[in-house]
């Protein structure tokens, strides 16, 4: 068994980037500029975005946050997602999700720039990545897809099974895999929680890619001997073991399924890393209009 490090891949990504937002500077272009939005307090989210403000700091990219309360209006955040489109300082615009129940994710979504959306959620970009013309790819999926290439993984006609139908992972990782390039160019099964004899279908696969929400949903009877197990899960639990009381667990048994994998991603250090480290990658890209011109 291999172990796929997330974190050493991301990590040299991270330094490539930074090498290009350098050579900008020496040719006194204008930096990365990435923007996120946050609605309300939860934890989770706080965290996040303030990690996507630490990492472009690292690459040198300029970052602003625009914070908002849970109870802000639809039409106020609507408003600051028109003022950062017309921006012509902000290269890129993420939202953090999931917003209030109150406001409609999808509307706001559809309110940024398609060449602002690096987070890869606009229709546009979703539309432009199924038929295959250059698009900002949602990050996770992309993620993935550069661990795959970095690592040196075949995907050519093997057969990839996965798990979950999201449209933030299942459903774009699913259609990048099938697309005609490499990696890709694998024959697709995705499945649900409606899906039949789901042990019969992941333990034919040469790959798996798990992103299914459930905690160490996939065991070692669910997965083929020297297939390649893509873990996207995160969970936190509660663990006598750590000094917090918890420990982070994916959607997949590690220490029963890494016995039987060619090769495998850990949790945490494996799709985690990749996530934040695409988001960069889209925002440069963004910076020097590669997509739209």
């Amino acid at each position: 068994m291999k172990l796929i490090d997330g974190k050493q891949i991301a990590a040299a990504i991270r330094e490539e980037i930074a090498d290009e937002v350098r050579r900008i500077k020496d040719q006194d272009g204008k930096v990365p500029h990435l923007a996120a939005i946050l609605v309300g307090e939860d934890p989770a989210s706080e965290t996040y975005v303030n990690n996507k403000e630490k990492a472009c700091k690292k690459v040198g990219f300029d970052s602003s946050a625009y914070r908002f309360p849970a109870d802000v209006k639809e039409e106020e955040l609507l408003e600051a997602v028109d003022f950062i489109n017309n921006d012509p300082e902000i290269d890129g615009l993420i939202v953090q999700l999931p917003l209030p129940p109150h406001i409609d994710n999808q509307k706001v979504i559809q309110h940024i720039l398609p060449e602002k959306d690096v987070d890869g959620f606009h229709p546009v970009n979703v539309g432009r990545m199924t038929i295959g013309l250059p698009s900002y790819v949602s990050a996770t999926p992309y993620g993935i897809m550069e661990m795959i290439r970095r690592s040196g993984l075949e995907t050519s006609g093997k057969s990839c099974v996965v798990l979950g139908r999201s449209n933030i992972v299942g459903k774009p990782v699913s259609l990048l895999m099938a697309r005609n390039e490499e990696p890709g160019n694998a024959t697709v099964t995705v499945c649900h929680s409606k899906t039949r004899n789901l042990k019969e279908i992941t333990s034919a696969a040469d790959i798996l890619i798990v992103a299914i929400g459930r905690p160490e949903f996939v065991t070692a009877d669910m997965v083929r001997e020297g297939a390649v197990v893509i873990d996207v899960g995160i969970h936190r639990v509660p663990s006598d073991e750590t000094r917090s009381g918890f420990r982070l667990i994916g959607d997949v048994r590690f220490d029963e399924v890494a016995k039987k994998a060619s090769h495998i991603t850990p949790v945490p250090g494996g799709v985690g890393p990749m996530t934040i480290v695409s988001l960069l990658t889209n925002t440069l890209k963004a910076s020097k209009k590669e997509i739209y011109g």
